[in-house]
């Protein structure tokens, strides 16, 4: 297996990860009040654009050739640091 695909697959788990605790979120927001509903609603909406930005990158990450993929990678990498920020961000927030 290459290593582009490795790195494919390896993301691809950190989103289902993130996707899950996403998930949870939705299941915290259900159980509050409107107005705290409607606050965490938004973060999670915010949340899962993220997710589509580093599912674009990772698109185009799977149309690169071998030899060009490392550049892209760099952009990959950049939104799933973003993500992740945001993913921890977000458990702060849930946790109040």
């Amino acid at each position: 297996m290459s290593k582009k695909e490795q790195y494919k697959q390896k993301m691809h788990a950190q989103l289902d990860e993130w996707e899950a605790e996403i998930d949870k979120f939705k299941a915290k927001a259900s159980g509050a009040s409107a107005n705290v509903q409607l606050e965490l609603n938004k973060e999670i909406h915010a949340l899962k654009g993220k997710i589509d930005q580093v599912n674009i990158k990772l698109a185009e990450l799977a149309d690169a050739s071998e030899d060009a993929w490392g550049s892209i990678k760099e952009g990959v990498d950049s939104a799933k640091d973003s993500l992740k920020a945001a993913i921890s961000d977000a458990k702060a927030k849930f946790k109040k």
